[in-house]
């Protein structure tokens, strides 16, 4: 369950549209993007402003930081432990703009933008 939900963490972010700025993550910031396997299992990304992002795995919580670096975001974990298994820190995925109550398939994840810290 532990690696689904790393993977799924990263895989919230892959999607196939990019932006050059950090405007494409302006909708997520004080919002929550949720990816969820085909069990129903769930994980949860803080995106912060300030360039840090919290994440919640089920009751394990960590943090980190983004960056931006053309069509995708690299998000670097504090904890080493978090890091997806088979990418490297940072992880760096495909990005694009949702809006709060998007929903979109990365993979065999589903990946929504939700209002509010959840």
């Amino acid at each position: 369950m532990r690696r689904f939900a790393i993977l799924a963490a990263s895989a919230a972010l892959f999607i196939t549209a990019a932006s050059a700025d950090d405007s494409v993550m302006a909708s997520r910031f004080g919002n929550t993007t949720i990816t969820k396997d085909t069990a129903g299992n769930e994980v949860h990304i803080y995106y912060n402003d300030d360039h840090t992002f919290g994440i919640k795995i089920g009751n394990r919580k960590s943090t980190g930081s983004w960056k931006i670096n053309g069509n995708t975001i690299c998000l670097t974990y504090d904890e080493p432990d978090m890091v997806p298994k088979g990418t490297s820190n940072p992880t760096c995925l495909p990005v694009a703009a949702h809006k709060v109550g998007d929903s979109w398939g990365a993979g065999p994840y589903t990946v929504s933008l939700v209002a509010g810290i959840r």
